[in-house]
């Protein structure tokens, strides 16, 4: 790796590190720490938007797994800026294609950016809130078959999945 995607992938790992350290202000009943995970994020995707421009999907094969990692977070965070979350989408697509990606994180992502246009997920992602103590998916498209399709992606049955969530309190 050259000094140069080392320098690229240390910076991708420092945002998902800030991310991580962030996170418990997205759903804050304080208005200012939404408002800082908000801004950060923000940032996070417009560097994302930059590096995609410059690089392309930042794969495994060219900046590392946690790099690679950390940028598939970053685009998921994406919330309020769907076209970064889009593109992002797109060419995680191309490298799943390719080889060069994780199939279920781009089966996440897809989940999230389907719900943030208001569409049903595909693969029962993304969960609303919980609701005595039982979490709540957003839409699915044919939930009869929602287990096979994560199952061709590596991810658990929905009910093994949301399990991890009853796990907490309800909000």
């Amino acid at each position: 790796m050259t000094s140069e995607l080392a320098e690229l992938a240390g910076e991708l790992t420092a945002m998902a590190v800030a991310d991580h350290q962030a996170a418990h202000q997205a759903n804050s009943s304080d208005p200012a720490e939404q408002l800082a995970w908000r801004r950060l994020t923000a940032q996070h995707a417009d560097r994302l938007n930059t590096i995609m421009d410059a690089y392309g999907w930042p794969t495994a094969e060219l900046v590392g797994e946690d790099a690679a990692r950390a940028a598939w977070l970053i685009a998921q965070h994406a919330d309020r800026q769907l076209d970064v979350q889009r593109r992002a989408l797109r060419l995680m697509e191309q490298a799943v294609a390719d080889g060069l990606a994780v199939p279920r994180d781009l089966a996440f992502l897809r989940d999230r950016t389907l719900v943030n246009e208001g569409r049903k997920q595909v693969y029962g992602t993304q969960i609303a809130g919980v609701e005595d103590g039982s979490p709540i998916p957003w839409p699915c498209e044919d939930p009869e078959h929602m287990d096979e399709r994560r199952a061709e992606v590596g991810i658990p049955p929905f009910d093994e999945y949301v399990a991890q969530f009853s796990q907490f309190p309800a909000a």
